[in-house]
């Protein structure tokens, strides 16, 4: 397949995410990671919501881009979190490592309490 005259060429300079590093990640994607939502499509309803706010401000597009010490406010069906991020992570891996992505503000939930 002929390519266009003048097009660049995808290199690893010319992708923000990886010439950064941990610069930043999608809301949803990191959400999923952090294991705040089962599946990354709930993760992308979730953000479209509008029920997500990322450092005081309403979010309504899961492509949104989320920091390292960014503040997210999550309204939950039964909860509200408040998470500072930590880390945006590789991969969603297990729950403890999901923990160590973010720091809970919020009062801690109680165990069993609804």
């Amino acid at each position: 397949m002929p390519t266009r005259v003048g097009s660049p060429t995808p290199t690893p300079e010319r992708r923000p995410a990886e010439a950064e590093g941990q610069g930043s990640a999608r809301i949803d994607v990191w959400l999923w990671r952090a294991r705040v939502a089962k599946t990354r499509s709930l993760a992308a309803k979730l953000a479209q919501s509008g029920h997500v706010r990322l450092n005081g401000r309403r979010i309504d597009a899961a492509a949104r881009q989320a920091r390292v010490g960014d503040v997210l406010t999550i309204a939950l069906e039964r909860t509200v979190r408040v998470l500072r991020i930590a880390a945006l992570g590789d991969r969603r891996g297990p729950a403890a490592e999901a923990r160590a992505l973010y720091e809970e503000l919020g009062p801690k939930p109680a165990d069993g309490q609804d």
